[in-house]
């Protein structure tokens, strides 16, 4: 399963697919996305079996376990033998629509909101009421 022991991280995230390249990999890792048993690392840092990677990919925070250092990249379909998705169900949540429709996007064209639409959203986030709290002093 595993050709070597070790493998540079921006390589491994290609390799199992995390990252669409291996450029975009080292960019994530440069910026301070990626972390290795919460140590934040350089693309050249090596990564082991047993480690726990945390990769930023806004607005998740993925979580995997390093299983295994493929020697190159691996089908879909054989991700599971190099890694496990620690990800908690929270952070997965973020992706669903209904969850990013609640945070108040709009649908693409539809403008500004209207006042009614508006104090519907600032009740529905609580808005309002901080609003009147604010004078209470």
């Amino acid at each position: 399963m595993a050709a070597t022991d070790e493998k540079r991280i921006d390589k491994w995230l290609w390799s199992v697919r995390v990252f669409k390249t291996r450029s975009i990999a080292a960019e994530a890792c440069k910026k301070g996305r990626v972390t290795i048993n919460e140590a934040q690392v350089k693309p050249a840092k090596d990564v082991r079996v047993g480690d726990t990677v945390t990769v930023r990919k806004p607005p998740v925070v993925y979580t995997f376990k390093v299983l295994g250092i493929p020697s190159n990249r691996v089908g879909a379909k054989l991700i599971a033998d190099y890694l496990e998705n620690l990800t908690p169900q929270t952070e997965l949540d973020k992706l669903n629509p209904d969850f990013m429709a609640f945070n108040g996007s709009r649908e693409r064209g539809a403008g500004r909101p209207t006042k009614k639409e508006r104090r519907t959203l600032d009740d529905v986030r609580g808005a309002s009421s901080f609003i009147d709290d604010w004078d209470d002093d």
